[in-house]
This record gives structure tokens, sequence and C-alpha cells, in this order.
């Protein structure tokens, strides 16, 4: 039993299989540059994309949703932002240096890590704190310069805080903070205190960073109640310019928009180059794939016989540059296989039979004179003319001939 096994494989079937590879490769492509954007970010640390207790993805969401901008800060900045509240977050073990090395145009606030906390193995996201940190691991998140001299203190138990300005102004109260931590060091200006009069926000004279001693009034945990979340708000509302957005740092903890090759690929101003490429490919894919006209067999390395001659031929004439010199042969030739068609006498030759042809071509219509044309053959001396006068000699010749171009 046979059959035909020409259609093994349907072209219907194989241009699906290479539409449905060319998206998934674009969606591979595209996953890859803008990875860090894709991923959600709720791994429970300190940043404002966790919603664990200890981040700070609630009082980000609370600001938006109240009114106040919010920007999370992948990268540079818009001159807009640049002039904002900029918070940064850093986890137990960040590098100082990042710290010390970030230029921005409006204030700055670093909350202190406060937790110990380890990852929740039943709920993702979720955190589980191990005790708070040591004096040292807090304050080491800061710059050398910065704690020279800075000291970290503490209050044992947990309890309401009433925050307040140094001249007494009430800001709000924290319903419930744990071990509340305060700062105080030479060259640190209290901004918001407590009962006490101990600095929970403080503010470097030198260089005007201000810092919070607690992140117990910004986090998950602290928003919790209503009296909270407003603490919350005042507190961001003493050191914000009016109008200018919060501006949640996000480089410290690995969320940095990098510039790889592909993501400028796929966006201005080399986008319109992308896409001219990706029109280049599809038409050079349809001419790969229809083909115009059958495959043309290989040739010989060495053409054989009249095709050979012909070839070397012309190769020794191009060589020597004698291209013009062909012209005049070209005219006497296409002259004789005219004369042979209308019948002219054998023994007719030269100028009388140009005048013969001439007058045969006048009568039929003929649009140039052969007489004109030879001389024209005669006189090239480039191959700009033999190209002219070999088109003028075949036009007259299908004039004369009547034959189909």
């Amino acid at each position: 039993m046979t059959g035909d096994r020409s259609g093994a494989f349907s072209p219907l079937v194989m241009l699906v299989l290479v539409l449905v590879g060319c998206v998934a490769l674009a969606g591979l492509g595209l996953i890859a540059a803008y990875e860090p954007e894709l991923r959600s970010g709720d791994n429970g640390q300190e940043h404002a994309l966790s919603r664990s207790a200890i981040g700070y993805g609630a009082i980000a969401r609370l600001l938006e949703t109240s009114g106040t901008p919010v920007v999370l800060r992948r990268g540079a900045l818009s001159a807009a932002a640049d002039e904002g509240l900029l918070v940064l977050t850093p986890s137990p073990g960040t590098n100082p240096t990042l710290i010390g090395e970030i230029e921005h145009g409006g204030p700055v606030l670093v909350v202190l890590p406060k937790w110990a906390a380890v990852p929740d193995r039943l709920r993702r996201g979720w955190v589980r704190t191990d005790g708070g940190l040591g004096d040292e691991a807090t304050l080491k998140v800061l710059p050398k310069a910065w704690r020279e001299g800075l000291v970290l203190q503490h209050r044992a138990g947990a309890g309401p805080v009433r925050l307040a300005r140094p001249n007494g102004q009430q800001i709000g109260v924290q319903p419930q903070v744990e071990d509340l931590r305060t700062l105080a060091g030479p060259g640190w200006v209290p901004v918001a205190v407590d009962e006490a009069g101990r600095g929970v926000l403080v503010m470097n004279e030198a260089n005007g960073v201000y810092v919070l001693a607690d992140p117990d009034f910004l986090d998950t945990a602290a928003i919790k109640s209503l009296a909270g979340a407003r603490t919350a708000v005042e507190l961001l509302t003493l050191i914000r310019a009016k109008d200018t957005p919060v501006v949640f740092d996000l480089t410290l903890h690995g969320f940095e928009r990098s510039l790889n090759p592909l993501r400028l690929m796929l966006e201005p101003p080399l986008l319109g180059a992308t896409l001219c490429l990706l029109a280049a490919l599809i038409l050079v894919g349809v001419q790969a794939s229809v083909r115009f006209g059958a495959a043309r067999a290989n040739a010989r390395t060495v053409a054989l016989g009249k095709r050979a001659l012909a070839d070397n031929t012309a190769g020794l004439v191009r060589l020597a540059r004698r291209e013009h010199r062909m012209a005049a042969p070209y005219a006497e030739l296409t002259r004789a296989e005219v004369a042979h068609a209308v019948g002219a006498p054998k023994g007719l030759e030269g100028q009388e039979l140009d005048g013969l042809l001439d007058r045969l071509g006048a009568a039929g219509g003929a649009t140039q004179r052969f007489s004109i044309l030879i001389e024209r053959a005669r006189g090239a001396r480039t191959k700009g003319d033999l190209m002219e006068v070999a088109r003028d000699l075949y036009r007259w010749r299908l004039e004369m001939t009547r034959e189909r171009r």
C-alpha cells in the first residue's frame, strides 16, 4: 500500500508552529527586559512593596488613596519627583555607603531598622519577628560620619506614645509601640519627640538628613489603627513640602531598574529602529518562504560549450574596456536581420541598403532612421553610449519587423 508522502508536514501546521515560536520568543524577551518591574516584591522585607508587619506597602497605599502623590523609586527620578520627600528604609546589613552616595534634591528620611525578622514558612510575604536588633546593627546602616556620637536610647515595655514638636505642638498618638527607640547626639536636632522630650525624628544639622529612630511609626504594624495611621501621615507632613510626592526607595532592596540592551531596544529612542528591524525580518521571512520561480540548479564551476566561449569573450572585452566598440557590429547585425525580414534585395549593401531601410521605416511609421542610428553606433565612446544606441536599435528593429516586445 503506497501513498503520497509529499504532504507529511502540513503548511498550515508549520506556519502555526513558527508563529507560536515567534510569540513565545517575544514574550521571553519582554519578561527578561522588564523582570524587575514584573516582580510583586512582597517578600516581607522593609520596603514599600512589602505588606508584612515590618514593610511599608500599607503607608504607601494610604498616602496614595488619600491624595498624596507616591513614587516608587527604581532608578533615576523625574524633576518633579526629585523635589519630593525620599524615604529610605534600609534592611539590617545594608551597605551604608549606598545611603551616603544617594543624591536627591528634596528632603531625605532614613528609617532605621528595628526587628530581626525571618520569613513565615506557612504564609508567603509574612514574617516572624525574632526580637529587636542591637544598637550597633541598627546604627550600622548609617554612614560612619553620620553616626559619630549618635546614641540609640530604649524605653522598655509596650504602650502608647504621644508625639509632639519640641515647642509642644501635638503631632499625634501611636497607640502601641513596643520597645520605643529614640536618638540623641551632637549635631542632631529633634524634630518630633516623645513625652519625655527624646527625639523620635531627628535631623542632621550638617546635611539636612532626617532619621526616624523607630520604624513602628510608619510600617504596616503602625497603621493598623486609625490613630496610628493619622500619626504616620502627620509625621511625614512635617518634612514634606506641600504638593510634592513621597518617594519610597526600592533600589536598596534590589529592585533597581536596569538599562539592559533588551530594555533599551524596546523603549524610545531606539524603539523605531527595533520596529524597522522587525519589519525587515518579516519581509526576509516572507521572501524565504515564497519562492519567485523554481530553484536554480547548481551550475558548473567551469562552463562548457558556446556559453563558456561567450562568457570568456565578454570577459576579455570588459577587461580591455572596449565595450563601446561593440556598438557598430551590433548595428550591422541588426541591419542584416531587418533587411532579411523585410525582403530587401540580396545584392544591396552600404548606403543604398541604409536608404532603403530609411524609406521603409518612414512608410511604416518608424520613429528613427537607421542611417542616423548606425552613425551613432560608429561614434560611441562610452558604455553609456553603447547602451543608448543598442536600446534605440532594438526598438527600431521591433518597429520594422512588427515583433512583439
